[in-house]
């Protein structure tokens, strides 16, 4: 995966020159642009992890990765974070998640570390 760093930094200034240049157009192409770049990014999204089970991507498939505990738990909290800001400060509900996100990513660098991770389906 020795291009992965270079797709993703490609990634990401394609999307800023795409965002650069859709801010000149008028509001309505705008939207318009933006509903069809994000419909063409979900049904990408389905097609890899859903409709293509057996595919094989770079010598992992969709549910080979094992995600342990700790990473669901952040996501759910980064997930209901948006919904709470009304009910509890942020100043609170942020200490919180940020202090399960660091365990999680403590955590898993301990894991990749050790090798002890179960997200090779072949260790398994």
């Amino acid at each position: 995966l020795e291009f992965a760093p270079w797709l993703v930094l490609i990634g990401c200034l394609l999307s800023a020159v795409i965002s650069a240049v859709l801010a000149i157009f008028p509001e309505r192409i705008h939207k318009t642009a933006t509903a069809v770049i994000s419909a063409i990014a979900v049904a990408g999204y389905v097609q890899v992890m859903f409709l293509n089970k057996g595919l094989d991507l770079m010598g992992m498939n969709p549910d080979g990765a094992m995600i342990p505990m700790s990473d669901k738990v952040t996501g759910i909290l980064l997930f209901i974070l948006p919904l709470t800001l009304t009910l509890i400060d942020l100043k609170y509900s942020g200490a919180i998640v940020s202090a399960v996100a660091t365990f999680a990513a403590v955590q898993e660098g301990h894991l990749i570390r050790t090798g002890t991770g179960n997200n090779d389906p072949g260790k398994n």
